[in-house]
Order: structure tokens, then sequence, then C-alpha cells
């Protein structure tokens, strides 16, 4: 699942200090293989520079989306050494946000809503099978640790006679210190697919 990701990713990782980057990731480095090992949300993966792959390797592995892998490889690369600031904004709040979130790179929340169409109970049970915890925020809300830098927070509202059910996504405000406009809809996308698919 790595052709989407440009192999100049992974020959700057391999130029790169691993100290730094397990430093600043949050992750390990296995220096007899030379892999790189980090948890992301349910899963853990394994990068390799060597090889140009990104192989999820727990037991109970869960194929994330094509797109999550380019997040996996621009997070080691790009993530920085600090805190996050319990601020949560939108989409809208991310410099460039509300004119790039659009069209083609439209958020798709609407996975979320037409899975479980006011049904709060199922919403939640899917978010704990995804190691979500819970908030309170609109009907039900769901703050995952998608990567150790990474937070973000799935906030749900039932819908009535006038408006349809609604769903929106909330990140620190400390992403925009991390990753770029693309790689937070790569991000998002696994969140919108994987709250609103199927369970595996």
């Amino acid at each position: 699942m790595t052709d989407r990701i440009d192999n100049s990713y992974f020959i700057e990782l391999a130029g790169q200090e691993p100290a730094d980057i397990c430093r600043q990731a949050l992750c390990s480095y296995n220096a007899e293989k030379e892999t790189y090992t980090i948890g992301l949300w349910v899963n853990e993966f394994e990068i390799d520079s060597k090889k140009c792959s990104v192989t999820g390797i727990n037991g109970e592995f869960i194929p994330p989306h094509e797109y999550f892998d380019l997040f996996i490889i621009y997070y080691l690369l790009r993530a920085k050494d600090i805190r996050v600031t319990g601020e949560w904004i939108s989409d809208k709040d991310i410099p460039g946000g509300s004119t790039f979130f659009r069209g083609p790179h439209d958020i798709p929340t609407n996975l979320i809503c037409n899975r479980f169409d006011n049904d709060i109970e199922a919403f939640k049970k899917r978010c704990l099978q995804l190691q979500g915890t819970p908030i309170i925020m609109g009907d039900a809300a769901f703050t995952f640790r998608i990567a150790p830098r990474i937070p973000v927070t799935v906030i749900y509202w039932r819908g009535d006679e006038d408006f349809p059910a609604e769903a929106k996504l909330l990140y620190d405000r400390s992403i925009t210190e991390h990753l770029s406009l693309d790689i937070i809809f790569a991000l998002v996308y696994e969140v919108c697919t994987r709250v609103g698919g199927e369970d595996k």
C-alpha cells in the first residue's frame, strides 16, 4: 500500500538521525533491522526506508485506507517535539483550511452519518471499539490518539425533522505544526472511513 508514497520520503528518512526521529515522532528504532516502529491508533507499523515499505505488524492488524501510509511516513519526518495544546480547532481554523477542504478534499463525515443514522448508542459502541475516549460535546463525542502527537475528536449530533444527523472532526491546534493540509486530509480520510466503515 505504499504506491502513493514518493520514494523521496523514504530516502529522506534514511538520511535522518534515528534518535531525532524517535524523539520528535515518539517512535522506536531497531538498529539491527534499520526500521522504525510506531503505534498509530489501533495498529502498530514498521517503516523500512530501504524497502520503501510501511507494514502493519500487530496480530489483530486492521488494514488502513491507502492514504494512511502517506500520513505515517510524513508524520515520522515532520513531527515536532512539542506538546499538544489541549485547544480544539476545526478544519476552518487551520490556515488555508476553509478553501482546501472542499470539493475533492471535502472531509467525508457523511460516511459516519450514513452509517449511524441517529443511532447514538451504535456510534458510541463503534468509537469504544476503536479505543476512543468519550468527551462531552454534541450528542456524543470521542477523542482518538491517532499518533503520539496527533489527537482527533469526532463529534456526532442526532438529526431531526428539520436537520439531518451531523458529524464533525476537531483537531488539537498543534496539528498545524506537524502536518500540511494534504496530509491532514489523508489523516481525516482514515478517521472517517474507520469510524464510518464496517466492523472488522
